[in-house]
């Protein structure tokens, strides 16, 4: 398995017709972000990377070529781009959680299964980090 097949999260192996189903996914986007509990992490941002994948509910009696009428990747990251630069966070488990909400913040999205790795913590491991997975309430 290649460094790149072990960061492709594989919770979500196919989008689903019978359910509906597409996956939205981002990969592999590095930010530098202030992050971490560690005196030396308060003030020195550090690169992490985000992968995410989401079940999102398809209009089956519809299928356009409109924006409008689907779950806008490019929002995501920008949203996930400014939650990153808005504030220092303590915690990967804190930023994970952060943006699973902006995920589930589209009514489309069913559920959103998040990695946020710290590629720097370590000299002998390619990253540290957590993975998560939300599902939206009823």
């Amino acid at each position: 398995m290649s460094a790149n097949e072990s960061n492709v999260i594989h919770a979500f192996d196919l989008a689903d017709a019978a359910q509906s189903v597409r996956h939205v996914f981002i990969r592999d986007l590095v930010l530098d972000c202030l992050i971490g509990v560690h005196k030396h992490e308060q003030n020195k941002p550090q690169r992490v990377r985000i992968n995410l994948d989401m079940a999102v509910s398809e209009e089956t009696s519809t299928h356009s070529d409109r924006l409008q009428d689907v779950v806008c990747y490019e929002d995501v990251a920008g949203g996930i781009r400014d939650l990153v630069a808005s504030d220092h966070v303590n915690l990967v488990e804190t930023l994970a959680e952060n943006i699973a909400e902006i995920c589930l913040s589209d009514a489309r999205v069913r559920t959103a299964r998040v990695r946020v790795e710290k590629l720097d913590v370590f000299e002998d491991a390619a990253s540290a980090g957590v993975e998560i997975e939300r599902i939206r309430s009823r």
